[in-house]
C-alpha cells in the first residue's frame, strides 16, 4: 500500500525510525560528551590553578589522578571501606601528596632563572609516581568497579539511557565549578590567590604568605583530581599506572582551549574537548580522535592565542 508520494507505508514507517534513532544516537554521544568533558574540567582546574597563581605547568597532575583511583580500588577492595568513605581517603590522601609534591619538587624552583628547570622536575615527578605505582600494584591492567550509587536513567520510552556515571559526573562538575569560583571570589584564601596570582611580590609586601598559597592551590588542585579519578574510573573501568597519563594531557589541553588560568576556561574547554572526542570518534574514526582533538587546538591557537576566556598580556621590559 502507497500513500500519496508512493513511497510504502512500512518504508516511511522505517525512515521515521531510523530518523529518531539516529537522533537518539546523537543525543547519547552528545551528553556522553559533555560527561567526558566534564571529568576533563575538573581535571583541567588544577592545572589552570596552579599556572594562574604560581605560574608554574604540573605535568604531574595527571599522575595523581591515577593515584587517587588506585587509592580508592584499594580502600574498597583491601580494607573494605564504602565507597563514599573510600572516596574521602583518596582526597584526603591526594591532597597531602600534592602538597608534599609542592614543597619537595616546586618550592625549591620557585624563583628559578628558567622556567625549563620546573618543567623538567615536573617530567620527573610523572616519571616518579608511574613508577611507584608500577612497583606496589604491577603493570596489568585492573579492572575498576564503579562506586557509583546513581542508577541509569531511561528516557523517551526507553530510546535513551542515561548512565549513573555520567549523571553524577556533569553533577559534580557543577558543584565543583560554582563552589570553586565561589570559594575565590568570596574567601580570605581566594583573595590571597588572586592576590598572588597578580604580583607575587607586591602580595607578600601586604603581608599574604605566598608560599602558603601556592600550596593551598596544589593542595585544591589534587584533591579535585581525585575526584576526577575515580569518575574516569568508574565511568571506563580499568586501571594501569598509565591511566592518568592521556588525560592528563587531554586536561592540559582543555584549559589551553578555554583559556589557561581561567576557571569558567578550564569548564568551557573540558565541555567542548569532550564533545570534540565523543563525536570524533562516533562518526569520523575512533583511531583519529586524539589528533582530531589537538588538531583543533592547533586551530584555535591560530585564532586566539590566549584561549577562548584567556586574555592577551602585555608584557613591559
Amino acid at each position: 500500500m502507497k500513500n500519496p508520494s508512493g513511497r510504502t507505508y512500512a518504508a516511511e514507517g522505517n525512515e521515521k525510525y531510523t530518523g529518531w534513532g539516529n537522533s537518539m544516537s546523537f543525543i547519547s554521544y552528545f551528553i556522553n560528551g559533555i560527561s567526558l568533558g566534564s571529568v576533563y574540567a575538573i581535571i583541567a582546574l588544577g592545572y589552570t590553578m596552579v599556572y594562574g597563581i604560581a605560574k608554574m605547568l604540573n605535568f604531574a597532575h595527571g599522575d595523581v589522578i591515577m593515584i587517587g583511583a588506585y587509592v580508592v580500588m584499594a580502600s574498597v577492595s583491601g580494607a573494605g571501606l564504602p565507597p563514599f568513605a573510600a572516596l574521602l581517603v583518596s582526597v584526603v590522601f591526594c591532597t597531602v601528596l600534592g602538597i608534599v609534591i609542592e614543597s619537595v619538587a616546586y618550592r625549591p624552583l620557585l624563583n628559578a632563572a628558567s622556567s625549563l628547570a620546573v618543567l623538567i622536575t615536573a617530567i620527573g615527578v610523572s616519571y616518579l609516581l608511574q613508577n611507584i605505582a608500577l612497583l606496589i600494584f604491577g603493570a596489568n591492567t585492573i579492572s575498576f568497579a564503579s562506586i557509583v550509587p546513581v542508577p541509569a536513567l531511561a528516557l523517551a520510552g526507553g530510546a535513551l539511557t542515561v548512565t549513573g556515571e555520567a549523571i553524577v559526573t556533569i553533577a559534580c562538575c557543577i558543584v565543583i565549578m560554582i563552589g570553586l569560583t565561589l570559594f575565590i571570589r568570596k574567601s580570605k584564601a581566594g583573595q590571597a590567590m588572586l592576590a598572588v596570582s597578580e604580583d607575587k611580590g607586591a602580595a607578600q609586601l601586604m603581608g599574604i604568605n605566598v608560599n602558603g598559597t601556592i600550596a593551598l592551590t596544589f593542595a585544591i588542585g589534587s584533591a579535585l583530581a581525585a575526584v576526577a579519578g575515580v569518575l574516569l574510573c568508574s565511568a571506563y573501568p580499568t586501571l594501569t599506572p598509565y591511566t592518568g597519563a592521556m588525560p592528563g594531557i587531554k586536561a592540559f589541553v582543555a584549559a589551553v582551549f578555554g583559556g589557561i588560568g581561567s576557571i569558567p576556561g578550564a569548564l568551557i574547554g573540558g565541555i567542548l574537548l569532550g564533545v570534540i572526542e565523543i563525536f570524533g570518534k562516533a562518526y569520523i574514526s575512533s583511531q583519529m580522535a586524539d589528533a582530531i582533538v589537538f588538531g583543533v587546538l592547533i586551530v584555535i591557537l591560530l585564532v586566539k592565542p590566549a584561549g577562548i576566556l584567556g586574555k592577551n598580556i602585555q608584557e613591559k621590559v
